[in-house]
């Protein structure tokens, strides 16, 4: 009998290999076909046996190594030639990840998978740079958004940010300038505390603190890169050093 195949969809986390789960950590022990974005850190890649075969389909704003609908059929054929394909995403597979859409071509296909959630990047990255998400006394409400897609300005976000809200910003370097007059434009605060968090819990995190107002700036002059998160809300300004940067960048205002 033909052996039967499967697909794994397995979050990576934020990038950090210690944030995997115990259980995605066992299926990269034992995987033998690993298809991968380019967001997943190569220490975790390194926990792969070395009979694995591992197959990048790294996207980029410029550049699509494989359209979503060949990255469906790649996982497919294995799966149909009995293969146990471990789809490996960054952060969460249903967070930004387009896993919702690879779980429906596999149902389609008549292949059975199994989703493995990760740390999605907006709660390892926070947590990394130690902000809090939610809080008492700023946040009862989080909201994910995704900054680089058709139709931004489009969109409505309107009661997305604000008083007592946090808006979390995937994807959302390359259109900075757009989220934040956006923002502006439906009403927010141009002081609205904001925070970017570069390679969120990785070795080489950078937290940056500012204004809504001075985002644009704030990205471009410390040449921010993916992968990114913005972090909009009182949230982010909620300890010394986040009303140390705020008094900074407000100072040139207030001459």
């Amino acid at each position: 009998m033909a052996r039967k195949g499967k697909i794994w969809l397995v979050g990576a986390g934020p990038g950090d290999p210690e944030l995997l789960t115990l259980r995605a950590a066992r299926l990269l022990s034992r995987a033998e076909l690993i298809v991968h974005d380019g967001l997943v850190d190569p220490a975790i890649l390194l926990l792969a046996p070395p009979s694995a075969r591992l197959v990048s389909v790294a996207k980029s704003r410029a550049r699509h190594t494989l359209p979503q609908d060949q990255i469906n059929a790649l996982l497919i054929r294995h799966a149909r030639a009995g293969r146990e394909v471990v789809r490996l995403k960054g952060g969460d597979p249903f967070i930004f990840g387009r896993g919702g859409e690879e779980l429906e071509a596999a149902r389609a296909a008549g292949i059975p998978v199994e989703v493995i959630p990760g740390v999605s990047a907006a709660n390892g990255a926070a947590a990394a740079a130690q902000i809090a998400l939610t809080h008492r006394d700023a946040s009862s409400v989080v909201s994910f958004v995704a900054g680089q897609c058709k139709g931004l300005a489009e969109q409505d976000w309107a009661g997305l940010a604000g008083k007592g809200r946090t808006l979390v910003i995937y994807m959302g370097v390359a259109t900075v300038g757009q989220i934040a007059e956006k923002l502006m434009a439906d009403g927010l605060a141009p002081d609205m505390p904001v925070a970017v968090i570069e390679n969120g819990a990785r070795p080489q995190m950078r937290v940056l603190r500012g204004l809504l107002a001075g985002l644009p700036d704030l990205v471009e002059r410390e040449a921010v890169a993916s992968p990114a998160l913005i972090v909009i809300g009182e949230v982010t300004a909620r300890d010394d050093a986040a009303v140390a940067a705020l008094a900074k960048e407000a100072a040139p205002c207030a001459s």
